[in-house]
């Protein structure tokens, strides 16, 4: 069982800004208005060697007018039950209201160890107001501000004492392939985890931008183990209304850039648009590897050559760099999700594959002199030697006698005859040309 610690409470009271404490990190969105958390979000803490798991949670609240409100409080209730150790943040200066009671009730039930976090002390004159919150029956009190970080030294000293000392669980994670599903709002990119996961992971809604946070779920299962991470819906800058979506999308992009290989999913209904194109390109200016899954595939109207005429159109739209897996899937259906996995993995394969030089030599320094990159002004290019650099995604040095005059054109053929020899469907090939 691994070591996690769950952060929970009403509303409001400073329950990312813990996490971000507590992670050293800035993951967690942090406003200060209600309802900016919605699903578990899971980071990596470490006090006195010892590592562990921390979730946030979004605001626990009934009766009012969010709609999110029920999927928000079953999420607080998984985390809660797959804890090792609860966080129950309340506010010192608000001290005693109704929700923090319900709140106090549900962990009562759970027979969870629990420590209550009395937050907002941000000075002398606030210490000793938290000694009410005793009247839970719940434990002990500890005095602390999240904002600057205070008192979290004495709560992770208490937090640890629960913990597995030897448990290596969140270590395991590092090494773990990094899978980002990425698209736009409302494509089914938390439908696809909840379906993969076979749980409600994720909160799923009709309304586009319900996602805010990069949501890491660990997929161990049909013989995979990687991390895989739902994002924010990307859409148009100039949509952008609310600073809360600004930074969702700030962290869509930034998890394409950490990850490994990105589920890029398109409405079937929709097709490739121009946004779709615009996140598209990111994932190929950041040399990640992509799968292209056309969700919805079961609402579209189709005959037996649907699907090839649909598949031919996007690639002549995702040209020059179409040499992509295209899965047409449904995320309610549950229509090809696996084979999704499959192409997912392959594409991780191609993109860390090392090509031994003597055989990168013996392959295409024949292909070169089968076909050799055009004279300029009346200069002959001779290309003599081929190496695979060391970087993390494929790219490739070609030596030769004069390397400004290598032609585009040329350049693209190298391309397409490595990914014929050596198969890198599905990652974006790097080329140079230096002297030799």
């Amino acid at each position: 069982m691994s070591n996690i610690v769950a952060i929970v409470g009403r509303p409001n009271v400073g329950k990312s800004t813990l996490f971000n404490r507590l992670t050293e990190s800035r993951n967690a969105i942090v406003k200060e208005v209600s309802g900016v958390t919605r699903d578990r979000l899971y980071g990596k803490g470490e006090w006195n060697g010892v590592q562990f798991s921390v979730v946030d949670t979004g605001g626990y609240i009934k009766g009012s007018d969010d709609i999110f409100e029920k999927e928000i409080r079953k999420q607080v209730e998984i985390a809660i039950q797959e804890a090792t150790v609860i966080l129950f943040m309340v506010d010192v200066m608000a001290g005693i209201i109704d929700l923090d009671e319900m709140v106090a009730g549900l962990l009562r039930k759970s027979k969870k160890p629990v420590l209550i976090v009395a937050n907002k002390v941000d000075n002398t004159d606030r210490v000793g107001l938290s000694a009410e919150f005793y009247a839970f029956g719940l434990g002990d009190v500890f005095d602390v501000s999240a904002t600057n970080g205070s008192g979290t030294g004495e709560i992770l000293d208490e937090v640890v004492k629960y913990f597995d000392k030897n448990d290596e669980s969140v270590n395991e994670k590092d090494d773990l392939p990094r899978i980002a599903i990425v698209g736009k709002p409302n494509v089914g990119k938390s439908s696809l985890v909840n379906a993969l996961t076979g749980e409600e992971r994720n909160i799923v809604t009709e309304i586009s931008g319900t996602t805010r946070d990069a949501i890491n779920t660990r997929f161990k299962a049909f013989g995979f183990d990687f991390m895989l991470i739902d994002t924010a819906g990307i859409r148009k800058q100039a949509k952008v209304t609310e600073d809360i979506e600004y930074y969702s999308v700030l962290r869509s992009i930034r998890t394409i850039e950490n990850a490994d290989v990105c589920i890029f999913m398109i409405d079937a209904q929709e097709g490739l648009q121009k946004q779709d194109l615009h996140i598209y390109y990111i994932i190929e200016k950041n040399s990640k590897g992509v799968v292209v899954l056309i969700n919805k595939w079961d609402l579209v109207d189709k005959d037996q050559n649907t699907m090839a005429k649909y598949e031919e159109n996007i690639r002549q739209q995702l040209a020059p760099f179409n040499d992509v897996p295209i899965i047409f899937t449904s995320t309610l259906t549950k229509q090809r999700i696996h084979k999704a996995l499959e192409a997912t993995m392959m594409v991780h394969a191609n993109r860390t594959k090392k090509i031994p030089t003597s055989v990168m030599n013996e392959v295409m320094l024949d292909v070169i002199q089968a076909t050799p990159p055009p004279a300029v002004k009346g200069k002959y290019i001779r290309i003599k030697y081929v190496q695979q650099l060391p970087t993390h995604s494929p790219s490739f040095a070609f030596f030769c006698n004069l390397p400004q005059y290598i032609p585009d054109s040329y350049k693209r053929f190298l391309e397409n005859r490595l990914r014929e020899k050596f198969d890198f469907c599905g990652v974006p090939i790097k080329i140079f040309f230096r002297k030799k």
